[in-house]
């Protein structure tokens, strides 16, 4: 995706956040109006960008009420013999074992979940490596803010089975990577948990 396109991505991005704030907070008929306008084309134009249905992206887009946070997004980091755990997912692409918080489970909690969920593993958070913002770590834009928390974890017991989401788990070193889903993760990002892993005292790294 070149400059220009994602540009025109984060102002849709930030008029679509402006909309649904002026939704959330104001007070007369006619703003109300104008803002679920503004929010309208703001799909509209991100439909247009990526040649999707309007209907699809609406549904993705404008699905939210009350004021636009960021949705939350937990990676598990598991270390073996000096080598990082990744799971490959559908696609053939790999990553850190994780996924979107669920509204019931604190970050901790979702960690231990999507773990299991995806390389078959118990395992205990130990500590947070990083707090990252997708925008300034991943691509392509999103159409909404996402919080990345990278944990470190220990694995205590468990074995991978082959599931839904994922058919694979293995561990790779840090010069051997496989190709990797980079809006989840990233080499830099991993190269940062393999950091967090052969610190005696790491400080979490945040934007």
């Amino acid at each position: 995706m070149d400059a220009g396109t994602q540009q025109w991505l984060a102002w849709i991005v930030e008029l679509q956040s402006l909309a649904q704030a002026g939704l959330t907070y104001g007070r007369d008929d006619f703003d109300l109006e104008r803002y679920a306008r503004i929010r309208e084309l703001s799909a509209e134009m991100m439909a247009r960008m990526a040649d999707l249905p309007v209907e699809t992206v609406t549904g993705l887009f404008c699905n939210e009420t009350g004021y636009q946070t960021p949705k939350l997004d937990t990676r598990a980091a598991l270390f073996q013999d000096g080598q990082i755990l990744l799971v490959r997912e559908r696609d053939g692409r790999w990553a850190l074992p994780g996924g979107w918080c669920d509204v019931d489970r604190s970050v901790g909690e979702n960690t231990v979940k999507e773990a299991k969920e995806e390389a078959g593993l118990d395992v205990i958070p130990r500590r947070i490596i990083a707090v990252q913002d997708l925008a300034k770590h991943n691509g392509p834009v999103c159409p909404y803010g996402v919080c990345k928390i990278f944990f470190q974890c220990d694995a205590v017991g468990g074995q991978f089975v082959p599931n839904i989401e994922t058919t694979e788990a293995r561990y790779f070193p840090p010069d051997q990577l496989p190709p990797l889903a980079e809006e989840k993760n990233t080499r830099e990002q991993i190269a940062l948990c393999f950091e967090a892993y052969r610190s005696d005292f790491w400080v979490t790294q945040f934007d």
